[in-house]
């Protein structure tokens, strides 16, 4: 594999996804001392991990360290503004109801005045190796629920079916009438694996409705989405030590909402209602309905976003953004690890210069990483 800049190649296959040895756990901290470790604490590091503790990390350490999560994260095409990312040190919550109230603050100030500030806010870890820690359930702190109705048809996100009927057996209360963008609540487990449910407090998710620049009909769709996406199910790395709680966010790029979330025939699977009503024919995939639709559809999502004066990139600007981010890395000496399927846009691929580019995953540290859903290890209400 070469290394940025890339020289261009056709896909004829996605990359193998590769994995290199276990990168140092300890690499990151000279940068985080300008490049050079103080004397001992490389020898505190491993002392504490020795005995079964969380690394003390310094509050300055623990923010370079969530940068570098997201500088390394192989499947983010936003990492060129990874620097901005503030960290907010919470380690000293573990409470249900604490957490609880440290993620309105996330949200509040992740969606500030529209503009999208990136977040990542890091909860207390286990207290000694093989130990519980606080888990949030929910995949993101903003998504819709997925009621199942018969015949297996669903009402709203099919993503969120499972955890829509976890909410229901432990007491949420959804609206009388029922929708397709019902909020979800939080479900937030202590150390005790017990899940406690919280529900969003109206207007604290900030929403965009869905209008399109040129189709009146649009509106009467009633389509919208959220926000920002802040992701709350993964596990942050760094210097050996995991944080099972620890949600973050940067901002959308358009396809993800107009190609991936409205667009999925196993989610609100809305091609065919566009269609229809721009009043194409369905009757063969060969009239490029599905295509015609799909750019209605993300038109309309960058349209919306505009007006209500919320950040979205389109997949166009992003793609640029990750090629300017290969060729700092490049020469700063670092490879970038990144996903060729999540890196590549949804929309026109082809189109962007990131379709072009060879690449590999291989593992690093700090990082974000995937974990065992809460669910499977909670204990019984």
């Amino acid at each position: 594999m070469v290394r940025c800049p890339f020289h261009a190649v056709l896909p004829d296959a996605v990359p193998v996804v590769e994995r290199a040895s276990e990168p140092d756990e300890y690499a990151f901290l000279a940068e985080a001392h300008g490049g050079k470790v103080p004397p001992g604490r490389l020898a505190v590091f491993r002392a504490a991990l020795a005995e079964g503790l969380p690394a003390p990390l310094s509050t300055e350490e623990l923010r370079l360290a969530g940068r570098l999560a997201w500088r390394n994260h192989a499947r983010c095409i936003g990492r060129f503004h990874w620097r901005s990312l503030e960290v907010r040190d919470r380690r000293d919550v573990a409470e249900p109801e604490r957490i609880a109230e440290a993620l309105r603050e996330h949200l509040v100030a992740a969606q500030s005045d529209g503009t999208v500030r990136s977040l990542l806010t890091v909860f207390a870890p286990p207290a000694r190796s093989g130990a519980s820690a606080a888990r949030i359930w929910n995949h993101q702190l903003c998504a819709y629920a997925g009621y199942r109705g018969r015949k297996g048809a669903v009402l709203g996100d099919p993503k969120n079916t499972t955890l829509t009927e976890q909410a229901l057996e432990l007491g949420w209360k959804p609206p009388a009438e029922r929708g397709r963008f019902d909020l979800l609540p939080w479900i937030i487990a202590g150390v005790d694996g017990r899940p406690r449910l919280f529900p969003l407090e109206t207007g604290l998710v900030r929403e965009v409705p869905l209008i399109h620049p040129e189709w009146p009909w649009f509106g009467q769709l009633g389509l919208r989405w959220y926000a920002v996406p802040v992701i709350a199910d993964m596990c942050f790395h760094a210097a050996g030590t995991d944080y099972p709680a620890a949600p973050f966010n940067g901002w959308y790029m358009g396809t993800e909402i107009g190609a991936r979330n409205l667009a999925d025939a196993d989610r609100y699977d809305l091609l065919p209602v566009v269609a229809d009503r721009l009043g194409l024919d369905r009757r063969s995939n060969r009239t490029l309905w599905k295509d015609r639709a799909l750019l209605t559809l993300n038109e309309a999502v960058l349209h919306s976003y505009a007006v209500a004066g919320v950040k979205l990139v389109d997949h166009h600007a992003a793609s640029a953004e990750f090629m300017k981010f290969c060729e700092r890395e490049q020469a700063s000496g670092r490879e970038v690890s990144a996903r060729w399927d999540w890196i590549v846009p949804p929309m026109s691929p082809a189109t962007t210069p990131v379709y072009h580019l060879p690449m590999r995953e291989f593992t690093t540290t700090p990082g974000y990483r995937l974990q065992t859903p809460a669910w499977a290890r909670s204990v019984p209400v």
